[in-house]
């Protein structure tokens, strides 16, 4: 048997930076000798309940640490990666990331990261990883492919879904990522290619095409974008944005070499048992009824946590309803084992969001992949709202061969910097 590589943790460092929104957010470097490796932890605007928790300062705290107005400051999640997970994890050997994640969760010791807070960990556990494959020698995807799940199964053994993941490319904003009244979160456009070049510059048309019409239609002050890119008109009707994306295609005679999607995160606008849209409370099965009006109108290929996040059986009567019709859980599963366990249970979902800081180690993250794999279930790694330079999640998508990656409007660098690395990987 080959005697085990050891590259000790000598050094874990964090610091606290400003993500994509200008909210603080920590950067956390891991250090074995002279070589490092580093992962700037997103944040999201939207979040499921069932998330990991994010350590964010204390309320009385807020004024005297320096964070932003929101106090959405991280101080302590610096303090705590600097001291305790540092302390526990400084000696272990970089290359045994199920030991380094154990040693985190005990240490955190509770069911939803409260301890240490998910954005540590993540933080720590990437950065790991990223650092195992510099002293490895090899590309981060090769890397996170020689990895073992605690049941000692191979990750390289993850059915693939597609060589190259379809790239999901928000366009319009709602919801909580833009200052509009649109309900529904995100608008995307699809590109049926495969190859990535390609399909970023079929997305770059047509944003720049639908610039023009959304100018048009609605005036100067529309060229506003929300968080992630998209375009964020003054507009409430769910249905337009589908109306001006469908515009812009035919202006760059794209047809049927796009498809359009949508990310609703319906559980935002979901209050005593009715959904909101455009002022107007409507029942869950109107909102069914406008899916499957929405699915057949304008040939959807997905949509993303279509209901509540506790709303298991309408996510499977939407899947039932539409035959070849995928249907993402997001908030319903954030990333979670159990989650998607009740969601296999339920016929609930046939794809999932895929975000580490959902769950707080890499880890787990791997071990809800495997999971959803084995069970037929598409893999659609994301990024998040408040995002950083970061390029892990296009290692990760690219890796196990995932069905897509989200990584917002190619007009945002912290965006492209994404694509930018699925096309070096690519090549």
């Amino acid at each position: 048997m080959a005697e085990e590589k050891i590259f000790k943790i000598t050094k874990i460092i964090a610091e606290e930076i400003e993500d994509s929104r200008g909210n603080p957010t920590l950067k956390v470097s891991v250090y074995s000798g002279d070589l490092s490796g580093s992962f700037s932890v997103p944040s999201g605007a939207s979040t499921g309940v069932h998330e990991a928790h994010e350590l964010r300062d204390p309320e009385p705290e807020r004024a005297l640490n320096g964070a932003s107005e929101n106090g959405k400051g991280v101080k302590d999640a610096v303090f705590k990666v600097n001291n305790l997970i540092a302390g526990a994890l400084v000696g272990k050997n970089v290359l045994n990331q199920k030991e380094i994640d154990r040693i985190m969760i005990e240490l955190d010791g509770t069911q939803n990261k409260d301890n240490l807070g998910g954005n540590s960990m993540i933080g720590v556990s990437i950065a790991c990883a990223k650092l195992a494959a510099k002293v490895s020698g090899i590309e981060v995807f090769e890397y996170l492919r020689t990895l073992r799940l605690n049941s000692g199964q191979a990750l390289n053994e993850i059915k693939p879904s597609r060589k190259i993941p379809f790239l999901f490319i928000n366009l319009i904003n709602g919801g909580k990522h833009a200052r509009n009244n649109l309900a529904f979160q995100e608008y995307h456009i699809v590109p049926d290619v495969e190859n990535i070049p390609e399909a970023i510059s079929v997305g770059i048309n047509i944003q720049n095409s639908l610039r023009n019409i959304i100018k048009r239609d609605f005036g100067e002050d529309s060229i506003i974008l929300g968080d992630e890119g998209g375009f964020a008109p003054q507009i409430n009707d769910i249905k337009k944005p589908l109306q001006l994306l469908n515009e812009a295609i035919k202006e760059n005679k794209l047809e049927g070499k796009v498809r359009l999607a949508l990310d609703v995160a319906a559980s935002s606008f979901f209050e005593n048992g009715k959904y909101k849209i455009a002022d107007k409370e409507i029942s869950k099965e109107n909102l069914m009824d406008i899916y499957n009006h929405l699915i057949k109108e304008f040939d959807l290929i997905s949509i993303e946590d279509p209901f509540n996040e506790e709303d298991f059986e309408s996510f499977r009567k939407l899947i039932e309803n539409n035959e070849n019709f995928i249907v993402v859980g997001d908030d319903l599963t954030v990333t979670n084992k159990m989650r998607l366990k009740e969601a296999l249970e339920k016929k609930s979902v046939n794809a999932m969001i895929i975000k580490p800081n959902q769950i707080g180690t890499l880890s787990e993250t791997l071990e809800t992949m495997k999971l959803a794999r084995d069970n037929d279930v598409d893999l659609i790694i994301s990024h998040r709202s408040g995002e950083t330079d970061d390029n892990f999640i296009a290692d990760l998508a690219y890796a196990f061969g995932c069905f897509g990656l989200k990584s917002g409007s190619p007009i945002k660098p912290e965006r492209m910097v994404k694509y930018q690395r699925l096309i070096e990987i690519a090549k």
